[in-house]
């Protein structure tokens, strides 16, 4: 699966810019989730020795080994942001190691900070206090190029062929949110986008972030779109991503806090957003 989402990170990629490059690209919608009008305090961090990031090797786009073996991606190059924000460049470090060694790591004093997609759960709050979500994913309709399927959705969807991961949380926001549509459910997401394409469902719901990779991929073979607007639902799609510090600090989330705000009025987010994900999942 990491090895698909790679190649399907760098196909978009590819495709973004060659959009761009003939005119045709259409402007990206940017998820905003900060009130510029807040105003957050800068915490001292003049005591803080050094600040050591922990995150995945391979989960693109958000941490990989680019070709000349550097860790790169979205979350290594927000982490750089936050430490420019926060003045301690000189103390920041960035360490990429297996999803599964991650807690260990963390557990034994090896990083202040983990930035790697950690759920915000009641069990991670435990051991983890969080930063507000910097990045949400939403759930979205994709459809065929040649169906109409226009706004309210709630209304459009009435008695059509929806299909949907079976017993994820998108099957459960699907059968609560649109009661009227006609889930019809898949095992394997491959099975769920080879439905769409073959039109043997009339739309399908989903991961907006994995669609929009997947609709602009060579797999779907140019055949789909997304459909009304993102649709956020913590309550069944989780919080979204926070960056992760060790229970007692909370200066230290505080202070990413600061620096995401910051990052987002400036427009430093829009930068990494558009780089990393050139199709918009919002």
């Amino acid at each position: 699966m990491l090895k698909t989402f790679k190649a399907l990170f760098s196909i978009v990629a590819i495709a973004a810019c060659l959009a761009t490059a003939s005119g045709r690209a259409a402007e990206p919608v940017i998820p905003n989730y900060w009130d510029e009008r807040e105003r957050l305090p800068k915490p001292d961090l003049s005591g803080l020795e050094r600040l050591r990031f922990l995150t995945t090797i391979d989960f693109p786009p958000f941490s990989f080994l680019d070709g000349d073996g550097r860790l790169s991606g979205f979350h290594v190059e927000l982490a750089r942001a936050i430490c420019r924000e926060l003045d301690i460049v000189a103390r920041c470090q960035i360490q990429a190691l297996p999803w599964d060694e991650l807690d260990e790591a963390m557990a034994n004093d090896q990083g202040e900070a983990l930035i790697a997609g950690t759920s915000v759960t009641a069990d991670t709050r435990e051991r983890y206090v969080f930063s507000r979500p910097y990045l949400r994913f939403p759930a979205r309709f994709a459809v065929r190029r040649t169906t109409t399927l226009y706004e309210p959705l709630h209304k459009a969807v009435a008695d059509r062929r929806i299909g949907v991961l079976a017993g994820s949380g998108h099957e459960a926001m699907l059968r609560s949110y649109f009661p009227d549509a006609r889930p019809v459910t898949f095992t394997r997401l491959e099975w769920l986008h080879d439905a769409l394409r073959e039109g043997r469902v009339d739309g399908i719901f989903g991961d907006g972030m994995r669609l929009s990779f997947w609709i602009a991929g060579s797999a779907s073979q140019n055949c789909c779109r997304f459909a009304g607007g993102p649709y956020i639902a913590p309550e069944f799609l989780g919080a979204g991503l926070a960056i992760a510090a060790n229970k007692d600090d909370a200066v230290l989330a505080q202070a990413f806090d600061y620096a995401l705000r910051e990052i987002a009025v400036k427009g430093t987010f829009a930068e990494l957003y558009l780089k990393y994900f050139p199709v918009s999942f919002y």
